[in-house]
């Protein structure tokens, strides 16, 4: 015990007066030595409590010289490392970005309590872990988000992806990296949409061009065709969280789900469906592909669609089965082109009004695409 407390008493008479760049160079040997050395047990701990002593050294030259010497080993001390991860980000950053002994709650807790460049230290470390990119996305701003988002060493879950397109997804940059991203839910997708849409009503120059009513009416239709486009893409698994996201969010709305099933979109189709009525998707599919006129209607209405809305929807729904048997390729326009000869001379007011539009909205972009093909064919 009296070795070692000579050994530190030495040098701390030594460090009261020595230069910067001699304090720098001997902190550096110092860890390095702790590391690499043979060194007996009273020797190790004289060096420690050394190295303790420079974590106070009032200039940064000295803390960031030990930093360098013992960051990135997974034998430094831990008490060490924890204290130069909180230095000013020109030292922190050897602990933040290289030390193997940062666990998971550690960064967790460096990330809630940090600054900017401390959470952009943690987004570039080579290995993210879910927990600690988690973390990151619930209190990251756009900067340390797009580091973390472009990092191929960060492991990011769909709750954390979908949380960052709730708190960011208004910044283009970081919504153009989530949108390339092919594990990006369906639900954090259509939020993207949606803040696109925002976006596109918040110009002024659009607002002044077309105007603000037309502008939002030509938004949400946009929105509509991008939702109903996203689920016909996701996995069967993604459904019932699109279908929930979009419930909470109102846009389980008739027109919506009537475009839904125009566009062939059925397994989307019937978990909004399973999840408005709370009946079995077993059920739900089954009467879908061969209920009868009254068991379709009944499953409609106990969705909460009007009975003079289930009307149209249970025609739809008929001639849905009837167009996928017979062309399948075509269902969008079979379905839309007939609804509208069945409704035509129907008194279209207030939602059924807005229904049919919808429904003929979809049938004209139809005819438009088909004759986009036929031109190609023709000139091919």
């Amino acid at each position: 015990m009296l070795g070692r407390r000579v050994i530190v008493e030495a040098f701390l008479r030594w460090i009261e007066t020595a230069k910067t760049g001699d304090r720098a160079r001997a902190a550096n040997a110092l860890g390095r030595a702790y590391l690499q050395s043979e060194m007996s047990a009273e020797e190790r701990a004289a060096a420690e409590m050394a190295m303790t002593f420079l974590l106070d050294d009032p200039s940064p030259r000295v803390r960031l010289a030990l930093a360098e010497a013992i960051a990135w080993s997974p034998d430094a001390p831990r008490n060490l490392v924890l204290s130069l991860a909180e230095d000013q980000p020109e030292v922190a950053c050897h602990a933040v970005t290289c030390s193997p002994i940062l666990s998971d709650a550690d960064l967790v807790d460096l990330a809630a309590r940090g600054n900017g460049a401390t959470r952009m230290l943690i987004a570039a470390r080579a290995h993210v872990t879910r927990p600690v990119s988690a973390a990151l996305a619930e209190v990251g701003d756009e900067e340390e988000l797009l580091c973390l988002l472009e990092n191929d060493g960060a492991v990011i879950s769909s709750l954390s992806l979908k949380r960052i397109a709730e708190r960011l997804g208004d910044c283009c940059d970081v919504r153009n990296l989530l949108l390339d991203r092919s594990d990006l839910p369906a639900d954090a997708r259509q939020l993207l949409t949606q803040h696109v849409s925002n976006a596109l009503i918040g110009l002024p120059l659009a607002q002044a061009a077309i105007g603000l009513q037309r502008l939002q009416r030509i938004s949400r239709e946009a929105t509509e065709a991008a939702i109903v486009s996203i689920a016909g893409d996701i996995a069967p698994r993604e459904i019932p969280d699109l279908v929930q996201h979009l419930r909470l969010n109102g846009r389980l709305t008739p027109s919506f789900l009537m475009h839904a099933l125009c566009a062939g979109k059925v397994d989307f189709f019937a978990g909004a469906i399973v999840d408005l009525t709370a009946c079995s998707e077993r059920r739900v599919r089954s009467i879908l592909a061969t209920g009868r006129m009254h068991a379709v209607r009944a499953l409609y209405e106990s969705a909460g669609l009007p009975r003079d809305i289930s009307v149209i929807f249970v025609e739809a729904t008929m001639l849905w089965r009837d167009a996928a048997r017979k062309a399948p390729a075509s269902v969008l326009g079979n379905v839309c082109g007939r609804l509208l000869e069945k409704f035509r001379h129907h008194d279209a007011h207030g939602a059924i009004g807005e229904l049919l539009d919808m429904v003929e909205k979809l049938h004209v972009n139809e005819q438009r695409q088909s004759a986009r093909v036929y031109a190609a064919l023709a000139a091919a």
